[in-house]
């Protein structure tokens, strides 16, 4: 389908929620994307809190006009959203076209049905980010990732069509599967042919593909095609060599539709032995989790920032990424396509349990399947990523509420769309004893070390390749003879045990990897890397906080200061700095501590 960019003039009108805001009763011209929560006027006593970094949120209506010409008559008319957070309703000519809550997936309007042809048409999005609190970090509000215009002829690859998977691998000879989903809107069943090119980075043929394929009236049909590459340059770290994938429908000789998609050649594994390889070749992953903000400009996600938040990444020795806790804007995961980043895209932080009165947890049941289903369509073909997360500190991970039920629907379901990456789930301690003491009822008394994490989380993990750890670094070894075979990655890592962690990945082949908490800060968490005085200690901050302050690069994209076991664990200094550093801090009786900065 034909794609054009709609972020240009919208009309945007902001309705308060809070009595400490002004209320916008006239509309104003912006540019998409657009994040009105980062221009408010932060309000100490707003509902959401700290968590947010006390911004308001509210109610936002973006208006545009479309003219539809005549031409589009038979056409199929669709709107990409990359994102809106959260509770968008989309309306068309006053027309109730779609309603979508979750605020970090894109999600698509069929705006076919509703158009009037030859005249403008009016689009509205209503995006309601009024229910606080309903996140744990900085959120954001409206219409904050691009807008698409798709239109397609009556015969067309549907919006994430194409399937890439490169089932084998190797730099003399590699194989690029392709599948290809056509959809018929006509009254006529379709013969068709399928044509696939795969371009070099040059733009020369690599290979080339042309199938038949009958598609069925007001329906849909799939292609499958392999494309033998000889030789082929495979997607690394070090080399993030990018193809081109053409997907041509022609139909009696004239191409009738079109689409590229960007694709890498490479080959990942896991297992207990060799821990995780990219191309044959072992690597440990030296992650750090990133949440989706960009700092002063909010949750606007400019393709620039997001770009540049990569490229921050990979100049600090970082190979790998943590999403934390949604899936990211294409932009961030085109960024680590291009520069060679490997990324953990995660969908959820909740699932039917919440940890805020207004968050996900309201919405789960009805639609994990369908946001699920827009995190791996839309993002499988990018080569960086190598594991899909189905949450983070999932409330029922220790079996309430039909918490292992839904570990195995979730994984289950992640595998029926993409089966060549890792599955993984970020697990911390126990936040109280309720499955605790429903095991003490249920065998009677038990040792004072009974394993009680390890017993009530095992089948929870049992769906998962890869089991994430958050701060359990004390279980890496002990748990490889309580759970054999068991893969681990450290998801969340406090700095100042960096040493200790690395000391411990090092020796440990079926540990893969730390991504430490956080690499690049954020706001909202507001005040959670704060120092803390004369023993009190406080989780958040008071306002007038905004930011975490606990990232290795803080929020404008500025190196703290060198952190002297970081910089160890990613090779710019020799370790006899650490204790070097440890003992001028000893001698000056002064205490040793990480804040996310360094040693102190």
């Amino acid at each position: 389908m034909k794609r054009q960019n709609l972020d240009r003039e919208w009309r945007f009108k902001l309705i308060s929620t809070s009595p400490n805001q002004d209320i916008q009763s006239e509309y104003t011209v912006v540019d998409l994307p657009h994040d009105f929560s980062i221009i408010q006027k932060r309000d100490p006593h707003t509902l959401s809190g700290a968590s947010n970094g006390f911004f308001p949120g509210g109610i936002g209506i973006y208006e545009k006009t479309l003219y539809a010409p005549v031409e589009w008559k038979g056409k199929k008319v669709i709107l990409e959203f990359e994102g809106v957070y959260m509770n968008a309703t989309v309306h068309l000519n006053n027309q109730l076209v779609a309603r979508h809550p979750y605020g970090y997936t894109s999600f698509h309007c069929d705006l076919t049905p509703y158009l009037l042809y030859g005249q403008d048409n009016t689009i509205r999005v209503t995006v309601n980010n009024s229910a606080l609190p309903n996140t744990r970090w900085y959120s954001g509000s409206g219409i904050y990732r691009h807008v698409w215009l798709m239109i397609g002829e009556s015969v067309h690859i549907t919006p994430w069509g194409v399937y890439v998977t490169t089932p084998n691998v190797s730099t003399e000879c590699s194989t690029v599967h392709v599948k290809t989903t056509v959809e018929n809107i006509s009254e006529q069943p379709e013969n068709i042919i399928i044509r696939s090119t795969l371009l070099t980075a040059c733009g020369n043929v690599a290979a080339m593909d042309e199938t038949n394929l009958y598609v069925p009236s007001k329906n849909t049909a799939e292609a499958q095609q392999d494309l033998i590459v000889s030789p082929a340059n495979l997607w690394s770290i070090e080399n993030p060599y990018l193809y081109t994938l053409k997907s041509e429908v022609i139909k009696g000789g004239k191409v009738i539709d079109s689409t590229e998609t960007r694709i890498g050649i490479r080959s990942i594994s896991f297992d207990p032995q060799n821990g995780f390889q990219l191309n044959g070749v072992p690597i440990k992953l030296k992650g750090g989790c990133v949440h989706h903000d960009c700092g002063l400009l909010g949750a606007a996600a400019y393709d620039r920032a997001e770009e540049r938040k990569v490229e921050l990444l990979k100049a600090n020795g970082f190979n790998a990424v943590r999403c934390a806790h949604n899936p990211p804007s294409p932009a961030f995961l085109d960024a680590c396509d291009r520069l060679g980043l490997l990324v953990i895209d995660e969908a959820f932080d909740c699932w039917r349990e919440g940890k805020n009165p207004n968050d996900y947890s309201l919405y789960f049941e009805d639609w994990w399947q369908k946001d699920m289903a827009s995190m791996v369509l839309r993002d499988r073909n990018h080569p960086s990523i190598i594991m899909w997360s189905t949450g983070n500190e999932i409330i029922e991970r220790d079996g309430r509420s039909e918490g292992y039920i839904y570990a195995r629907k979730l994984a289950d379901f992640i595998r029926s769309l993409d089966n060549t990456r890792a599955i993984t789930n970020a697990l911390c301690a126990l936040w109280d004893d309720t499955a605790v003491k429903a095991l003490k009822a249920k065998l009677g008394d038990l040792p004072e070390d009974y394993d009680f994490w390890g017993k009530v989380t095992k089948e929870f993990v049992e769906p998962l390749d890869v089991v994430g750890y958050n701060y359990l670094l004390n279980r890496y070894e002990s748990d490889s003879k309580k759970f054999p075979g068991r893969i681990i990655c450290g998801t969340e890592s406090f700095p100042r045990e960096v040493f200790d962690i690395w000391s411990t990945i090092e020796r440990l082949p079926y540990v893969i990897g730390d991504f430490v908490w956080t690499a690049i800060d954020y706001l909202g968490e507001a005040g959670i890397g704060h120092v803390w005085y004369n023993g009190e200690k406080s989780f958040l901050g008071k306002y007038p906080w905004h930011q975490a302050f606990c990232g290795d690069i803080d929020i404008c994209g500025f190196k703290k200061g060198l952190n002297p076991i970081t910089a160890t664990v990613f090779g710019a200094l020799p370790k006899h700095r650490i204790l070097r550093s440890i003992s001028r801090n000893i001698t000056a009786k002064r205490p040793t501590y990480l804040d996310g900065d360094g040693l102190m």
